[in-house]
């Protein structure tokens, strides 16, 4: 698996198919930089980011769909609070395993992000190198359960179902119904994870959107506070909850100049 460019692949993990995704070729001794997707997310739903990344950083770009989304295998059994702990600590360094990346940088989004604060700051794993946090989730606030209730809304009554299904194929309402379903299950709520933040030992870029219909900039100030030394902060102003998407450019060079930074 050293040789890809923009060339979809299966991974077997934990006996199930995941669908992934290589832009780019992966060097010997350089980390890879590896895509956790959104709550709703999968590798397609990333759209040129991964591409752009690969080009403009030099670097190997690996995108994986979880359990569940994209052309993943379908969800198995229903989620549960630790879901996130699930894939930080059991699913992601199974992953990393089977696709043979010794050295990584994680690049979580929304959901993909805490699992990847969960498997960094609880799983001393060595082969991390940074960690790059797009829109985390640290713990639950009314914005977030209510930016879900319009979702769940949207899917229901706006065409969001029709427009998710290009995505996540036969088990779009699948998908829908376990990811929403247990964020709005009231045992969520007491969900947090700024216990794992103080094993982080790598550098950390958090980005926000001030308009971030899923949280408030507390998310991300919590991360400054615990890890000071190691945090660096960006808040994008006109920016929800896609900063690589909506201010992509912005974004883009952020990470980049974050890269060389760690390699100077």
């Amino acid at each position: 698996m050293q040789m890809l460019k923009s060339n979809a692949q299966t991974l077997h993990v934990n006996g199930h198919l995941l669908e992934c995704q290589w832009h780019g070729k992966k060097e010997p001794d350089q980390p890879v930089l590896v895509l956790l997707h959104e709550g709703l997310g999968c590798v397609a739903m990333w759209r040129n980011f991964p591409l752009q990344l690969a080009e403009l950083t030099g670097r190997a770009v690996f995108v994986y769909s979880r359990q569940g989304y994209g052309g993943s295998d379908p969800f198995d059994q229903d989620l549960d609070v630790d879901f996130m702990h699930r894939e930080g600590n059991s699913v992601l360094p199974a992953v990393l395993d089977a696709a043979e990346i010794d050295q990584a940088i994680l690049i979580g989004h929304s959901d993909g992000a805490s699992i990847a604060i969960i498997h960094t700051g609880e799983q001393l794993d060595n082969r991390i190198k940074g960690l790059v946090l797009l829109a985390p989730h640290l713990f639950v606030e009314p914005e977030t359960l209510h930016g879900i209730r319009l979702a769940k809304a949207a899917y229901e009554q706006d065409g969001l179902a029709d427009r998710l299904r290009r995505y996540h194929l036969g088990h779009t309402d699948d998908t829908f119904r376990r990811w929403c379903g247990i964020w709005l299950d009231p045992k969520f709520e007491a969900w947090n994870i700024e216990a794992s933040v103080p094993g982080i030992n790598v550098p950390v870029l958090a980005i926000m959107g001030e308009d971030d219909q899923y949280g408030t900039l507390a998310q991300i100030n919590v991360l400054a506070d615990l890890l000071p030394m190691q945090t660096e902060r960006t808040v994008f102003e006109a920016c929800g909850h896609s900063p690589h998407l909506e201010q992509s450019d912005a974004t883009l060079a952020k990470i980049d100049r974050f890269i060389k930074q760690l390699f100077q």
